[in-house]
């Protein structure tokens, strides 16, 4: 095992969804994990601070690509037109790895209440940053607030039908976030 290999972070990620989907989260360990990605214990405590870190790994970046994409909408953008902003600069993060592992890891968050309850974090997480990337700009906080849940549902079902489709098409992720944020906006158009 080589120290300070390159790529251990997403080694670290794809051992660990593998390991739950062949024998579920609760019985695998970090020394489980470490070994299959070919990287000591204390390489994987550098990534990450325990194994439920790992299915959340790359939060931090998704809320700060979300609101960087907010924040460089044009100043005229209306909300909608900034979180679709923010939408394709976070999907742009996304890449052919998240595609593939994205069914296994919504089957290893499924299949544990622990995990359901971080991933529920994350996207109250991923919803705020939106909502403050709105506030920054001046959208009222109601507004603001509707916002940052409008977006982060869009972005949640673009990403399942991006991930759940055809995975020889040649589709992006931000097609299918914005498709879901048109979807929704129309859909709420009709609550009246």
């Amino acid at each position: 095992m080589g120290r300070w290999e390159p790529g251990a972070r997403e080694r670290l990620v794809v051992a660990a969804v593998d390991l739950f989907a062949e024998r579920g989260y609760d019985a695998t360990t970090v020394a489980q994990i470490a070994e299959r990605a070919g990287v000591t214990k204390s390489t994987f405590f550098r990534h990450f601070p325990d194994k439920r870190e790992l299915l959340m790994a790359g939060q931090d970046t998704l809320s700060r690509l979300l609101a960087e994409g907010i924040s460089d909408a044009p100043a005229d953008a209306s909300p909608i037109e900034a979180i679709a902003s923010g939408l394709e600069r976070a999907s742009s993060a996304m890449g052919p790895m998240n595609r593939e592992l994205a069914p296994r890891v919504k089957a290893a968050i499924a299949a544990c209440a622990e995990l359901q309850e971080r991933d529920a974090l994350k996207s109250v997480s991923l919803a705020a940053a939106i909502t403050n990337a709105l506030v920054a700009r001046g959208v009222p906080d109601a507004t603001a607030a509707l916002g940052g849940e409008l977006g982060i549902l869009a972005f949640k079902r673009g990403f399942a039908a991006w991930s759940e489709g055809d995975r020889q098409a040649e589709d992006e992720l931000a097609e299918c976030t914005l498709a879901a944020l048109a979807e929704l906006r129309a859909a709420s158009a009709t609550l009246g």
